[in-house]
């Protein structure tokens, strides 16, 4: 696809507060469209027909806020939107590591979507309050969707725990699985210190750590599963991709990569 580009914005910022910025539209976008991508792969093949339509819905609305962040992204740094979505290497996808992980079975769907969109829903509701009020706006416009995303999942999760047996043995072994890198959604960003200086970011990493380990605290009691743990320091949590998302990059860039000149 090509999308008429958009006039330009954020020329008032100073340079390493623009550089800041578009790493961080860069993280949120990528987050949004690998897990939507990832959880359409369900369509067609979900337990049961209601969880068909409902996933494949969510899944589009993550890729109508990837779009959305990417349009942002593209007015600030002056480049394609589409060409940022598909014309990278696997490599310089900046998504949390947590989005890493293969699709795997209908419990690891679950856990990851629920680690996922309980820590976005933290990230994304403090960004309502930035400084910068492009980002501001298109925050608070995804943050009002998400919630149904999170009441959704929310379901699903304590259904599976409480369901003993076969069910809630696959959601343990998801959250092992899982449950190490859950956090490398809210690992701070190089330069985030500048960012919180302009107001662009409302709250440092680490308190918005703080805050989402306090809101799944009793949901996690309820269900008998343990808080994950916080990431390991000087790790890399959004590079150095996994093979499950090398195979999902070559899916996702087919048809671009055809014939990256066309028009739609």
């Amino acid at each position: 696809m090509t999308s008429p580009l958009a006039p330009s914005i954020g020329a008032d910022l100073a340079p390493e507060v623009r550089d800041a910025l578009a790493g961080l539209l860069l993280a949120l976008a990528d987050d949004e469209f690998v897990l939507g991508f990832a959880d359409s792969e369900w369509t067609g093949i979900a337990p049961i027909l209601e969880e068909d339509v409902a996933l494949s819905s969510i899944a589009q609305d993550e890729l109508g806020h990837a779009a959305a962040l990417y349009a942002l992204l593209g007015r600030l740094t002056d480049r394609d939107p589409d060409a940022i979505a598909y014309d990278r290497s696997p490599a310089e996808y900046r998504h949390a590591r947590l989005l890493d992980h293969p699709r795997g079975d209908w419990a690891a769907t679950i856990a990851r979507r629920w680690l996922y969109d309980t820590a976005d829903g933290i990230r994304i509701g403090s960004l309502a309050g930035s400084s910068w009020q492009p980002l501001a706006e298109l925050a608070a416009l995804i943050a009002r969707e998400e919630r149904y995303h999170r009441l959704h999942v929310g379901t699903w999760l304590e259904r599976l725990a409480a369901a003993g047996g076969e069910a809630r043995a696959r959601l343990l072994a998801a959250w092992e699985d899982l449950g190490p890198d859950a956090a490398t959604v809210l690992a701070p960003l190089p330069g985030e210190a500048s960012l919180v200086e302009a107001g662009i970011l409302p709250l440092p990493s680490a308190e918005l750590d703080r805050r989402w380990r306090e809101a799944i605290a009793p949901v996690l009691a309820r269900a008998r599963l343990p808080v994950p743990p916080r990431p390991r320091a000087a790790e890399p949590v959004r590079s150095d991709h996994s093979d499950a998302f090398r195979r999902l990059h070559a899916e996702f860039t087919a048809v671009r990569r055809i014939d990256p000149a066309a028009t739609w």
